[in-house]
């Protein structure tokens, strides 16, 4: 028997859940309750929610959206987010969270119009087939990718001799200079936040939107024992600041910046390399994940490239998705 749900609250899906998408529960960050919460309350406050939840037995498939309009949702998620999925618990097969997934598909079709799900990754071929069933005209597009290093046991040295040369020369080159030293802190303080504030407001990136949503997600996972906040600096001085989190065999690399000021120094990449060391030798991690965007510096500290996708749902039904359809798959067509 089939039971579909809708909560237009976080608090209302958290009773739901019965702690079901807690930590302890739900090994990826990007699935949990408190995930999904700070991201609406930081980074979405005046957009309203829908979750939706479909019960099968002992199965649960949920889909955490955006609802700008009653015809309209997005993907709850943004530039932090790794990637978006349904979230299945009770560990469903395959063919189960295809039908899960249809069904929700199903129930936005009664009243949508247009719906975009960003950053999808494994599941991109399953949704796109699940809203294609419920009478979704769908189209995917490749938006980016990720950049993945599967560690398969090596040890720190054993990594660092297969990265290229160009990038171990550099490495050795300026740590001979010994400008710097780095620190790696598994808590956060107001002082320890200030540095990383005053690091990224000198850095070549725009100013950041979302610095309470990093704050907060800092001090949750400070008090998990997973944060790894890592500084470069000169004598006393913050110069590059990098923000991981490392749980479950899995490093994270959420942000990183360096004061423009030291460009000719290379006090990121010193940071990088000590970042990597850490998790690697001493967190034991089997998976470091660098997030989404294809910045060229990655390819050299990564193996793999993971595509991401945007995937777009125009109800037929309605004429005015007609054009906007028509467009997004010639968009698609062309690249």
């Amino acid at each position: 028997m089939l039971v579909t749900r809708e909560y237009s609250t976080i608090a209302d899906a958290r009773m739901a859940l019965a702690g079901q998408m807690e930590r302890a529960a739900t090994p990826s960050l990007f699935n949990r309750i408190d995930w999904f919460e700070s991201l609406h309350s930081h980074c979405f406050a005046r957009q309203p929610l829908r979750a939706l939840q479909v019960i099968e037995e002992e199965v649960e498939a949920w889909l955490f959206l955006l609802s700008p309009s009653p015809e309209r949702q997005s993907a709850l998620a943004n530039w932090y987010s790794f990637a978006w999925s349904p979230v299945y618990l009770g560990n469903p097969d395959a063919p189960t969270q295809r039908r899960l997934a249809e069904v929700l598909a199903a129930e936005l079709f009664k009243t949508g119009r247009h719906i975009d799900l960003y950053p999808v990754a494994e599941n991109a071929d399953m949704l796109l087939d699940a809203f294609r069933r419920s009478g979704w005209f769908g189209v995917r597009r490749p938006m980016g990718g990720r950049h993945l290093l599967l560690v398969n046991g090596r040890d720190f040295a054993t990594y660092w001799a297969d990265r290229p040369s160009r990038l171990r020369n550099q490495v050795q080159r300026k740590a001979r200079a010994g400008r710097f030293t780095i620190d790696i802190r598994h808590e956060v303080t107001d002082a320890l936040w200030n540095d990383y504030v005053a690091v990224h407001a000198s850095s070549w990136k725009q100013p950041e939107p979302g610095l309470p949503f990093l704050r907060a997600l800092a001090e949750r996972e400070a008090a998990a024992g997973t944060l790894r906040l890592g500084f470069a600096r000169l004598n006393a001085q913050p110069v590059a600041t990098q923000l991981w989190t490392v749980e479950n065999d899995v490093a994270l690399i959420h942000k990183l910046s360096h004061d423009r000021a030291f460009d000719g120094a290379s006090p990121g990449t010193l940071l990088s390399h000590a970042m990597f060391a850490h998790a690697i030798d001493q967190d034991g991690v089997q998976l470091i994940d660098y997030g989404t965007g294809d910045n060229n510096y990655k390819a050299e500290w990564m193996e793999q490239r993971q595509t991401l996708y945007r995937l777009d749902f125009f109800n037929p039904r309605f004429a005015s998705t007609w054009l906007p359809a028509a467009r997004t798959a010639i968009s698609a067509l062309v690249g």
